[in-house]
């Protein structure tokens, strides 16, 4: 019979979304099986790696200052080069879609301590970075060369940025954290150029959902796999930011099946051209679970990457 399990510290960004705690199936010595590495490091749900909540329009733009509070915390989990699951996974893979060119002008959207700012700019493009919180633009600023410009701004308005003036324009985790995505994505095209592109990171949206996704043993078949409650309906979840949680002091996460963001993308006058999974890059230790734990680890992305072209017949000229 299949039982639930789900491994701590699941979903992406930097803090954990509260919700109660499940239990999990005794295993060998006590110890539960999952695939290493569910807290994937990113700015979405949880653990190492989630970054501030950019983006926020109308009364969430405040919460600002919250990431404010948690950045010190967080960059303590994030580090300087990024956590494992950027360094091995996410900024590679960027960077390998973004096929960036000496010279070109590029602005690294939601860039935190500037981790995927930095490595742009190693590779020869002009960076300009900009994050919704001062805290983390000011590490940004004082960890990186003085030519990568960081500015603080929010996503759905990025003040002081011309239109047309980036080749190309990154988001590395930070989508999913997002009120109004699709207003970030207008925003993003205003500032390319015709025919510049876009890439995206995320979450991966339909197996990574806010407590309606999680992992279970089939003991019977001896396999572990992935259990979604639900997918084509948005939600909203908080996210629970220890060691910083307060009254009042509350951020959120958003989910949305991959067509809203295509969806969005169209509206904002960009075309998919490159679309791909990410699983993680860890393999088990050798042991009885090490085979199940590595398949399911294979055969359920952590990660979805789009690289979109902003069409010439774009609403933003």
């Amino acid at each position: 019979m299949a039982k639930p399990f789900t491994p701590p510290g699941s979903f992406g960004k930097r803090p954990r979304t509260s919700g109660p705690k499940r239990a999990f199936p005794p295993t060998r010595g006590g110890k539960t099986p999952r695939p290493a590495g569910e807290s994937a490091g990113g700015r979405g749900f949880a653990q190492p790696g989630t970054s501030p909540g950019e983006g926020r329009v109308g009364g969430e733009a405040a919460q600002g200052g919250g990431w404010n509070r948690a950045a010190r915390w967080y960059d303590g989990l994030v580090g300087e080069q990024g956590s494992e699951f950027q360094r091995e996974v996410v900024i590679p893979g960027t960077l390998r879609l973004l096929g960036i060119r000496q010279g070109e002008r590029v602005l690294d959207l939601a860039c935190g301590q500037g981790v995927l700012s930095r490595a742009l700019h190693e590779r020869g493009a002009q960076v300009t970075g900009v994050d919704l919180s001062t805290q983390l633009v000011e590490i940004a600023r004082r960890r990186s060369p003085k030519g990568i410009r960081f500015l603080v701004a929010d996503a759905v308005r990025l003040v002081g940025l011309d239109d047309g003036r980036f080749d190309a324009v990154t988001c590395m985790l930070a989508l999913q954290n997002m009120e109004s995505p699709e207003v970030a994505l207008h925003e993003a095209s205003r500032v390319l150029r015709p025919d510049g592109r876009l890439v995206l990171a995320l979450m991966h949206p339909a197996f990574r959902i806010p407590r309606q996704s999680r992992w279970g043993w089939d003991e019977e078949r001896k396999l572990l796999y992935r259990g979604v409650d639900r997918y084509l309906t948005p939600l909203k979840a908080p996210i629970d930011m220890r060691p910083f949680r307060a009254p009042g002091q509350i951020t959120w996460t958003y989910h949305r099946p991959l067509q809203d963001y295509v969806k969005a993308l169209a509206d904002a006058g960009m075309l998919v051209d490159a679309l791909e999974e990410w699983p993680s890059h860890k393999a088990s230790q050798p042991g009885p679970m090490a085979a199940a734990e590595n398949r399911a680890r294979q055969e359920f992305p952590l990660f979805l990457a789009m690289r979109a072209v902003k069409s010439t017949r774009s609403p933003h000229p």
